[in-house]
């Protein structure tokens, strides 16, 4: 870490909000400064009232928000890193989680050394891991849907005779299938 850092800023990012915490130089504890809603321009104003972008070193943890506020941060000049949360030291005992006490534990943590960044992808390679993940809850929906058609299959006592599942054979023969007029041929329709 380069010397022209010496303000420690923690973040507890969140969809609607961002808390703020400060850890100056030397061993005074974090300083909460505060909580906004989640604005990049309002959040900004805020990190100048705490010192020069070339002053702040930025951290937060990872999560669902993504790497958009790192990305957005950089581009103005801040240093700014996430974090794997499984990085952060924990207390033994410390079971209280607040928006305040994190953000405060990772300005200290920062100011102290003992975070790791992990690394930003590119916005291409987050996309191929976007559609990757898309796939995945595809295959597994499929996959659901099937078992929960065969289970149906079998609580009302109805077997395919046929070799193999799922061609297009069986998918014929689903389609002979009738319940009758009412609730049963609703749930095998659906």
């Amino acid at each position: 870490m380069e010397e022209r850092t010496n303000i420690h800023v923690g973040l507890d990012v969140h969809k609607d909000s961002i808390s703020v915490a400060a850890a100056e130089p030397g061993r005074a504890p974090g300083r909460l400064i505060g909580k906004l809603t989640h604005d990049l321009n309002k959040l900004v104003k805020v990190l100048a009232k705490i010192g020069k972008a070339e002053q702040l070193h930025i951290v937060y943890e990872a999560g669902p928000t993504g790497f958009g506020l790192q990305r957005a941060l950089t581009e103005k000049g801040y240093i700014c890193e996430v974090i794997a949360p499984s990085q952060i030291p924990r207390r033994p005992g410390d079971r209280v989680k607040t928006d305040g006490r994190d953000c405060m534990q990772l300005a200290e943590c920062s100011r102290a050394g003992q975070l790791s960044a992990v690394g930003i992808p590119d916005p291409s390679d987050e996309a191929i891991r976007d559609l990757a993940r898309a796939r995945e809850d595809a295959v597994n929906s499929r996959v659901q849907a099937r078992h929960q058609l065969k289970g149906f299959l079998l609580r009302h006592d109805v077997r395919y005779t046929g070799k193999t599942s799922w061609s297009i054979a069986y998918s014929r023969w689903l389609s002979t299938l009738n319940f009758g007029a009412g609730a049963t041929q609703t749930a095998f329709t659906e």
